[in-house]
């Protein structure tokens, strides 16, 4: 992944805090905790990992993907196309 050391740390620092709050909620069904307080947590941790989500695909827009738009190689700039497309739309 091409992204500057700084970025890098910060998005490892996100994902080891969401990380931190998935043990949290495999503790709270572990405790029988109330439905709505673990739904609620899920709900941060799926809003969480879409913010770093939203990070890493703008650095791929503003590197991979502009480079192989750039290069003027015709056949890199449609699979780049399709990878932005399965990406943005893969079937669950």
């Amino acid at each position: 992944m091409d992204i500057d050391d700084e970025k890098r740390e910060n998005l490892v620092t996100r994902l080891r805090r969401i990380e931190g709050q998935v043990r949290g909620l495999q503790r709270m069904v572990e405790n029988d905790r109330y439905c709505g307080d673990v739904l609620d947590q899920i709900q941060s941790v799926h809003q969480a990992l879409r913010s770093v989500g939203k990070v890493i695909t703008r650095n791929h827009l503003e590197t991979c993907v502009t480079d192989a738009l750039r290069s003027g190689n015709e056949e890199a700039a449609e699979e780049t196309y399709d990878e932005m497309m399965d990406l943005l739309y893969k079937k669950l």
